[in-house]
């Protein structure tokens, strides 16, 4: 069993706040837009990170993190993109793929919408966890936690803060 910290959208900013949750999950997965190496580098001092670069994520990070992160959590399969779209709407430079061989859980960022959506068509469960940076249109900072448990999905709590 793994408990899990998604974010995404933090924009380089990373406070005591983002770093509570931090210490609280076994992984942390940030789908992109980190903004700076500091704020991976401070998460990776704390807990093992999994992330993908975003569209303002400059050279330095896109030379450490992948624009797409395919792996397994146990026995869930993960697709993790910075703009992914979400069911129905997916981004088309990556929905042939999806469709072809569709992961059990699909993440991604950029919109600071938070949504949770399953897509009944290719059996997938879409999460964007919305933005936890405070740069942006969103008024709420969003998270999300979970655990992966074998092959399931279980305990989904949104995390909700102030925007600074």
């Amino acid at each position: 069993m793994k408990k899990i910290l998604l974010l995404s959208d933090t924009h380089g900013h990373l406070d005591e706040t983002i770093l509570k949750y931090v210490q609280q999950a076994d992984e942390i997965w940030h789908a992109g837009d980190i903004g700076t190496l500091e704020v991976a580098e401070k998460i990776q001092a704390v807990k093992p990170l999994r992330a993908v670069f975003g569209n303002i994520d400059g050279q330095d990070i896109r030379s450490v993190y992948p624009l797409h992160n395919r792996f397994d959590c146990e026995q869930v399969s993960v697709w993790m993109t910075h703009i992914g779209g979400y069911p129905g709407k997916y981004n088309p430079g990556i929905r042939e793929e999806l469709y072809k061989k569709p992961p059990k859980l699909f993440i991604c960022g950029h919109s600071h919408i938070l949504k949770v959506q399953f897509d009944p068509k290719i059996k997938t469960l879409h999460m964007n966890p919305g933005a936890a940076g405070i740069y942006g249109f969103h008024q709420v900072r969003t998270m999300l936690r979970f655990e992966i448990n074998g092959d399931k999905i279980e305990k989904l709590e949104v995390v909700e803060f102030k925007k600074a």
